[in-house]
């Protein structure tokens, strides 16, 4: 996680103390619009059920082909276009999400909606690939980090205040006129970016590293395996939250605990955005043991729902902030390969978003509830201990 003064591609005209806010809001924005058209069908199963003719179950999976796009595509469609100039390739990944859901939209065959997700999944993977070093590239580098703060915020809005305005949109006006509204907003947001956005060249072929050569950089595996294990930990947590609740009988409030998790996000990124230049290694050493004492909290007192409450709103405070933290390690550690080392982390953050719904589903059938806290405790031990 050390500095690399490579990574200086700031504009020529550019204040050294300004950061480019439009330009940086404009990232934010395509990364709520990705969020969003992910997580939207797990808020409207029912509705689009109905109007595609298939079970919820079905519905579900178009969540599933969303992430199987972002985890296949990522790493070689990021390789592929490292010579193609950013700002286009970052308008024609924003512009694909038009596309999809546009399909979305008006398609009346499963197949075709499956087939259209799976394409949101590819531009996903793409853009997520770019936000971070595009934002590094557009301020100098001792403000890389809060850029790359301001640039990530569009996520924890989306899950936090996005999905659930989307699936109230979605019950008023239907699941179709939402989509189309996501498209309207999509193509707003590509006037605003090319707009707003400065343009930088790719990459020369004789700059570009290959893919073991970017691995075998300073910091890159450290980061890469803080990343799996804190993001695995996160979502055997986060993807069965519902039986989390039960010891302390509080199931019923599971929005209530949501929204504190969210708002104690919103508030970690706040704070990461203010400190993570000068003290980049030492917050994501405080977010895993943050994460960790939250855990063990659950561990003692999973049946109370004070404890719980607490608990859940550190763990908030010790992820919300995590994305920027290790995004900016990993680009301030990569350089030049910043863009193929961000594809790599996009492509570890889904593993760790399907390893923790497949070991919380074991971990449930086997020991219960009861094992979701230490197993979180382990895994921030490997996180903070393990050098791979």
């Amino acid at each position: 996680m050390s500095d690399n003064p490579s990574l200086t591609h700031c504009p020529a005209n550019a204040e050294p103390d300004v950061l480019p806010l439009g330009g940086l809001l404009a990232l934010a924005c395509a990364g709520f619009i990705t969020i969003l058209t992910e997580a939207m069908p797990a808020g409207l199963l029912p509705q689009m059920g109905a109007g595609l003719g298939v079970s919820p179950a079905l519905v579900g999976q178009l969540v599933t082909l969303y992430a199987l796009g972002s985890l296949l595509a990522a790493i070689p469609l990021t390789l592929l276009t490292r010579g193609w100039r950013r700002r286009p390739l970052l308008l024609v990944a924003i512009a694909g999400f038009a596309l999809v859901n546009s399909v979305t939209a008006i398609s009346s065959h499963y197949g075709l909606t499956l087939v259209a997700r799976f394409f949101a999944g590819v531009f996903a993977g793409l853009l997520w690939a770019l936000l971070a070093g595009y934002a590094s590239r557009m301020v100098a580098p001792h403000l890389q980090g809060r850029a790359i703060a301001i640039a990530m915020l569009g996520a924890p809005l989306a899950l936090t205040l996005g999905v659930p305005a989307g699936t109230l949109l979605g019950t008023l006006v239907g699941w179709r006129l939402s989509f189309a509204i996501m498209t309207g907003l999509t193509l707003a947001l590509l006037l605003w970016a090319r707009w707003q956005l400065p343009d930088f060249a790719g990459q020369a072929a004789q700059q570009r590293l290959g893919l073991r050569q970017v691995m075998r950089l300073r910091g890159i595996r450290p980061v890469l395996w803080v990343t799996f294990t804190y993001v695995l930990a996160h979502n055997i947590l986060y993807t069965y939250i519902a039986p989390l609740l039960e010891p302390a009988g509080i199931q019923a409030d599971i929005d209530r605990v949501l929204l504190v998790f969210g708002l104690t996000a919103l508030l970690s990124i706040w704070l990461v955005g203010l400190l993570i230049d000068r003290w980049l290694r030492s917050l994501v050493l405080l977010s895993c043991m943050l994460f960790g004492l939250s855990a063990l909290a659950l561990a003692f007192w999973i049946d109370s729902p004070a404890i719980i409450y607490i608990a859940v709103a550190a763990w908030g405070l010790a992820f919300g902030g995590l994305p920027a933290l290790l995004q900016t390690a990993l680009a301030k550690s990569a350089g030049e390969s910043a863009d193929a080392a961000q594809s790599m982390l996009v492509t570890v953050w889904n593993l760790g978003i399907a390893g923790g719904g497949l070991a919380g589903g074991l971990l449930l059938q086997s020991w219960g509830v009861l094992a979701f806290p230490w197993a979180v405790v382990a895994l921030m031990l490997l996180a903070v201990c393990k050098r791979p």
